[in-house]
């Protein structure tokens, strides 16, 4: 086996030409930026504040929570810069495995479209079973019971039903998919919104003191520890807004909108969570608040006038819950489709719809897994291995900007990563760092999903790729072409 087939390089050049090409053929360029910039907010902002806030804090953090969103946020706005430079110089779906593939290489790229199938796929799974308990107990305060047995594994009925009626939105077509989303985050940015408005004359200063509760001797029990612990925790508060590169093929005009969408929706997100958190620590005492429904404590401390406000809440999670899974799922169905459009999954999977112009195959066939998954697993499995996942793309993405400047700094960037180097290499020590938070059982599982991936690609992928089927290799040393670009 030749070193040159695992690390064969597509030039920037052949990526932009295929991109325009089947633009031509399917997919249409129909998202304006403010429908990216609502991706991003539909996917970042959903079980993180509607579960995690009460819970950090509570058991890390106190009211320092608000410290953890922004450590957590840091982190990823470096991230979301190099993911604003790729997306805007190579506006193509496939997000960064597709980056990847223009700089370190097939199998380094497909271990990546690997992490982001384990990131969106199981994401959209887990979230859709908080999705059923939260809208079986709004059908609960309606008067309409649903059977306990059809809301657990392994026939959770109503998870199965969302994700099934997404990926019917997705299939029908891009243009129409992000108008649901866009309907869908208003109401739910609403919501987030009545909430903190009608719960800041209900503060009570006292619950912020001491702001950052004294650490109880165990490493991430409340102090600096605590905050740092929380921070990592919170990580998945943020998973999402990657997906916004997924749909650059997608975008109107994907230089200048693509870096206002991807750190637009991470700003939005961050500010809300902060918001959120000073308002929930503020009305009701974090030791109350370690429970699935936190905002729902914090209602209830605002007084028996303001009981409507639970329905309130509840449609706000459902809608909140709903675009993460129509966002994921769209993420999810394009990596498939730029995967197979390499030949690295069968070629079926990259079938435009004729009418639609969507990749309907990619999109059934994730809609399938995805409800299955939903219907088998609980809601908490997998989401340390998701998180684990994802950290991993982003320190390889943070790399992968690295050996681009050194290696083409003349290439045309609209827009460009700031403080090269010291953004991407911050950005790679934090994902790394938090990384090494997570327990061995996770490390395990990640090091056996990878090496079910490496499987798959000895066995099928390398051996039909299409840089290597055709001999179209480009050795390690020979430079990426910025021609045309």
């Amino acid at each position: 086996m030749k070193t040159t087939e695992l690390f064969a390089k597509k030039s920037i050049d052949t990526l932009l030409q295929e991109a325009e090409s089947l633009n031509s053929q399917g997919l249409t360029r129909s998202l304006s930026v403010f429908n990216l910039t609502a991706l991003g907010v539909g996917a970042i902002i959903g079980a993180g504040i509607f579960v995690l806030t009460g819970q950090v804090a509570a058991t890390y953090t106190g009211p320092s929570i608000v410290l953890s969103f922004i450590l957590a946020a840091v982190g990823c706005a470096l991230v979301g810069m190099c993911y604003a430079e790729f997306a805007s110089m190579i506006p193509i779906a496939g997000s960064a495995y597709t980056y990847a593939y223009a700089t370190l290489g097939e199998l380094l790229a497909w271990i990546i479209g690997w992490n982001l199938v384990l990131e969106y796929l199981f994401s959209a799974s887990t979230i859709a079973v908080g999705w059923s308990e939260y809208m079986a107990s709004l059908l609960q305060d309606l008067g309409i019971m649903i059977p306990s047995h059809l809301l657990q594994a392994p026939m959770n009925l109503p998870a199965m039903f969302i994700v099934a009626l997404m990926t019917v939105v997705l299939i029908i077509g891009t243009s129409k998919s992000a108008g649901v989303n866009n309907f869908i985050v208003v109401v739910k940015v609403g919501v987030i919104l009545l909430f903190i408005f009608l719960g800041i004359a209900y503060i009570n200063y006292n619950n912020w003191i001491p702001f950052i509760p004294e650490n109880t001797g165990k490493f991430g029990a409340f102090g600096w520890s605590g905050i740092v612990r929380g921070a990592g925790v919170i990580f998945f508060a943020y998973i999402g807004f990657d997906a916004v590169a997924s749909a650059a093929q997608e975008a109107r005009n994907p230089q200048q909108d693509m870096p206002i969408a991807i750190l637009g929706s991470l700003f939005i997100s961050t500010v809300l969570y902060i918001c959120v958190a000073l308002v929930l620590t503020g009305i009701v005492p974090y030791q109350q608040l370690n429970v699935s429904a936190p905002i729902a404590v914090g209602v209830n401390a605002l007084g028996s006038a303001f009981r409507w406000l639970q329905l309130v809440i509840k449609i706000g999670a459902i809608a909140g819950l709903s675009s993460v899974i129509l966002v994921f799922l769209m993420a999810q169905s394009r990596i498939v489709y730029a995967l197979a459009k390499d030949k690295l999954l069968p070629f079926q999977f990259s079938s435009i719809h004729p009418q639609f112009k969507t990749p309907h195959v990619a999109s059934i066939a994730s809609g399938i897994v995805a409800i299955i998954l939903a219907g088998l697993l609980p809601i908490n499995l997998l989401m340390e291995l998701v998180s684990i996942g994802t950290l991993l793309t982003f320190l390889m993405i943070s790399i992968a900007v690295l050996i681009l400047h050194r290696t083409q700094p003349d290439l045309h960037r609209p827009f460009k990563t700031p403080l090269v180097p010291f953004v991407p290499i911050l950005g790679a020590l934090i994902s790394g760092v938090e990384m090494l938070t997570f327990s061995i059982d996770t490390w395990l599982r990640l090091v056996g999903w990878i090496l079910l991936g490496l499987l798959i690609y000895f066995a099928y992928s390398r051996k039909n790729s299409t840089l290597n089927s055709k001999s179209e290799l480009q050795a390690e040393s020979e430079p990426i072409t910025s021609e045309g670009v």
